[in-house]
């Protein structure tokens, strides 16, 4: 028997280290398929988008590609949820952007620092500290970011260059060179911008219908929809044709991607120096010290990040589809995904939430669609990148602003508002102050969500409904004293003391002495409902 269970235990520790175990010896023929469908409708999705979030980042385009493969295999093999898919996201690009300055050394090692910091966190079960950033911290960040993101792309739409990354100047400078702008650019990014949205409009009115459709209608809904999965690449692609032909004629319309290196990244260590332009040699302490000098905070806000984004994005797919994620494993997987992806040259990843939707309603039934998109990026590597060069930046900026465009949901502010005003608060300040700085706009959120959640711990409501610790001790005794003590009449006092769950040796200090107060007083103060501990606490 005992040897039984040692079985039992090892296959159950195996499953969970290695969650493929638990569908793999179920696969079947439909799974394939639809595993097939799913992950090549992703791949399609994925080029375009790695190619324009590289921009964000700042770094060369072929960085989001180097970005979006080692996630896919990795994710099969180690992954609880079975629609996520891993690769660059908008949120990421940006937070890396204030890193990284444009260096691919940066972002390599910023994205091994990143999945050293992710992986310790998962094995030392540390997934706990997310819970003390907020919602409201959250949604404040996800509007700024895409506000930030979107507006930032209208500088690609123009066609100028050599505009400041910070917000406000980004918006000074903007409006100051539009007279600058690039004819060429401007029509072909509202054009790619119109067609996007008018897609995106007609998939959501399509659906919206009760009534049961005709074969006609549902093959319409159908086509539509399949237009709309893959508009990204569409777009990409007949703009790099349009392009492509006017270099051709020699006609020089648009600001292009230009040349991209070619092939696969090669499999090694991360290079952790790198020798600049004017030979200045940089070791790995000293990238570390300048970028913390630079942006102190990005190597603990950026881990932090990418493991909330991903874990949300899981756990709110799983509830839609039924089953249950662990957050340690998805923290680890993500964490492993990026130290390994160091070894491509990629930079940060974590979850994306458009892909995962597309991945959902494209049928996904287990992680092993992320191997077929996987691939489909390693075929892009090899074989598409000179056609890349032909891109315009303006097609990538459209894909851009329509991917953030609903990531500015302002919907939830009413809803904050009649649940707990209070909750405001912290959502203002992380989206204002992240107009300044998006990491400092999240480390002011959670410092002010933390001081309101001190503040409720040192200032309880007399009807108690947790536990008493110290720093609520001089303010229970403040209450107390003046409403029952300190009046005309002095009154007795019941403290319902039934949800009252722990309490420390400062809170029963301070009780002893309200005993002997109210004795003087010649009035009682009685607990009512009290736990067995709670009383052998005041004994």
């Amino acid at each position: 028997i005992s040897e039984m269970l040692v079985t039992v235990c090892s296959l159950a520790t195996l499953r969970t280290c290695f969650p493929i175990l638990t569908w793999l010896p179920r696969y079947s023929l439909a799974w394939l398929k639809m595993d097939l469908l799913a992950g090549l409708t992703v791949g399609l999705t994925v080029v375009p988008q790695a190619l324009a979030y590289a921009e964000v980042a700042g770094l060369p385009v072929q960085y989001g590609l180097y970005s979006s493969f080692m996630g896919g295999f990795l994710y099969c093999v180690f992954g609880t949820s079975k629609d996520i898919t891993l690769g660059p996201t908008s949120i990421m690009s940006l937070l890396c952007s204030f890193y990284v300055g444009g260096d691919p050394v940066y972002a390599v090692v910023l994205t091994l620092m990143c999945g050293l910091t992710q992986t310790a966190m998962a094995l030392l079960r540390l997934g706990f500290l997310l819970d003390f950033i907020s919602y409201p911290v959250v949604k404040g960040f996800t509007c700024a970011a895409a506000v930030t993101i979107g507006f930032g792309q209208f500088k690609n739409v123009l066609g100028l260059k050599n505009i400041p990354r910070q917000f406000f100047l980004q918006v000074y400078y903007m409006f100051h060179r539009l007279p600058e702008a690039r004819v060429g650019d401007v029509i072909l990014g509202l054009f790619c911008l119109l067609f996007l949205v008018m897609i995106t409009v007609m998939k959501n009115t399509l659906g919206s219908s009760e009534v049961t459709p005709s074969p006609l209608v549902r093959f319409a809904r159908s086509l539509v929809w399949s237009f709309a999965t893959v508009r990204n690449a569409l777009v990409v692609i007949a703009a790099a044709c349009v392009a492509y032909s006017a270099e051709v004629m020699g006609c020089h319309l648009f600001t292009l991607t230009g040349q991209t290196a070619e092939g696969l990244p090669a499999f090694s260590p991360p290079a952790l120096s790198e020798t600049t332009a004017n030979g200045t040699h940089m070791s790995f302490s000293d990238i570390i010290l300048v970028s913390s000098q630079t942006e102190g905070c990005g190597l603990a806000v950026i881990p932090l990040m990418g493991v909330l984004e991903s874990i949300a994005i899981a756990k709110a797919f799983g509830s839609q589809n039924n089953y249950r994620i662990d957050a340690n494993q998805e923290i680890f997987v993500i964490g492993l995904t990026n130290v390994l992806g160091s070894f491509v040259s990629a930079y940060p990843v974590t979850g994306s939430f458009g892909r995962t939707a597309v991945n959902s309603q494209t049928g996904a039934c287990t992680p092993a669609g992320g191997i077929v998109t996987s691939v489909v990026v390693l075929l892009s590597l090899a074989f598409l990148m000179p056609l890349f060069a032909y891109i315009p930046k303006a097609s990538l900026a459209a894909v851009i602003i329509c991917a953030v465009a609903p990531m500015m949901d302002f919907r939830v502010l009413p809803q904050i508002w009649r649940v707990k005003k209070l909750d405001l608060l912290p959502f203002l300040v992380t989206f204002l102050v992240s107009f300044w700085e998006v990491q400092y706009g999240i480390m002011g959120g959670v410092v002010v969500s933390v001081l309101m959640l001190l503040y409720l711990v040192a200032r309880p409501e007399v009807k108690l409904s947790s536990g008493l610790n110290f720093p609520a001790t001089e303010y229970l005794s403040a209450f107390l004293r003046a409403h029952a003590l300190h009046v005309s009449t002095p009154r007795c006092v019941v403290l319902d003391c039934h949800h009252v769950s722990s309490i420390d040796y400062t809170v029963v200090n301070e009780l002893k002495d309200l005993l002997k107060q109210f004795k003087l007083h010649d009035v009682s103060l009685v607990f009512s409902r009290l736990k067995v501990s709670f009383c052998m606490s005041v004994i």
